[in-house]
């Protein structure tokens, strides 16, 4: 119950949280991780611009949906009609395969970033830029 004050304190003591959402292992969604209403603090400190840049990308797609979801489920959407709506749509079967997990079969963190970068190639890391305004010499040659 993300409401119970017991857990609202762990949260604001710990890196980040796991939230299960019980429709996803009602549908046979597992691990049925919530990822939408899950977060960590720590991700930036601990993981690669690219690991980063990919997860944001999937969590764009992956919230865009569930956002529209009910208008799609319904047929009220029209494709066409929200270039990044029907970005989400095709790639929903790919999202979910990607977050379902068979209970015995493991998987490394390592083949999970790559089959993260293969959805969502690199990107190149933007290079960091001075502050304007700063009045820094010149490097010695």
């Amino acid at each position: 119950d993300q409401n119970d004050p017991i857990a609202d304190a762990a949260r604001a003591i710990l890196d980040g949280h796991i939230v299960l959402a019980r429709q996803l292992a009602d549908a046979g969604h597992y691990p049925a991780i919530d990822i939408e209403a899950s977060i960590s603090r720590a991700m930036n400190d601990i993981t690669s611009y690219s690991h980063q840049d990919a997860a944001r990308s999937f969590k764009h797609l992956y919230s865009l949906y569930q956002q529209n979801r009910d208008l799609i489920s319904v047929g009220a959407y029209e494709s066409g009609s929200d270039e990044q709506i029907d970005i989400a749509i095709s790639a929903m079967p790919a999202l979910n395969e990607f977050l379902r997990q068979d209970m015995h079969t493991p998987v490394t963190l390592a083949q999970s970033l790559e089959d993260l970068e293969t959805l969502f190639p690199a990107e190149p890391e933007p290079e960091a830029e001075m502050p304007a305004g700063l009045n820094l010499p010149n490097p010695v040659e």
